[in-house]
């Protein structure tokens, strides 16, 4: 599959440790399912309002897929449209941003608009 950006919204606080530790393990959630959960561009707002909504303080990285090999697959949701989720930590140098994310009042995303 051709390199694109994939997206995961998480805690500033949480990546920060992931930042010192050298590898992002993932979120509760991801580690519960056993695998650490992406969304394409065009998923982000939804992944955002679903999963995220109300919090603040959240921070989107945006990483390389091509970067991830083999541990990233594409798979369907309950809905059938197909994630991004990679098995295994999440090494730092396949990340190429991470920037603040806020919703706005209307419940879009403030700030922050992936390619």
């Amino acid at each position: 599959m051709p390199d694109r950006l994939i997206y995961k919204i998480c805690p500033a606080t949480l990546w920060r440790e992931a930042e010192r530790a050298g590898v992002f393990d993932g979120a509760a959630v991801d580690r519960a399912d056993g695998f650490i959960h992406f969304s394409a561009a065009d998923q982000v707002a939804e992944t955002a309002a679903k999963h995220f909504a109300g919090q603040s303080d959240l921070v989107l990285v945006a990483v390389s897929s091509a970067a991830l090999g083999d541990a990233l697959r594409w798979e369907p949701s309950r809905g059938g449209a197909l994630f991004p989720h990679l098995y295994g930590p999440l090494p730092l140098a396949a990340v190429q941003a991470v920037t603040p994310f806020r919703h706005a009042r209307d419940g879009t995303i403030d700030g922050v608009v992936p390619d």
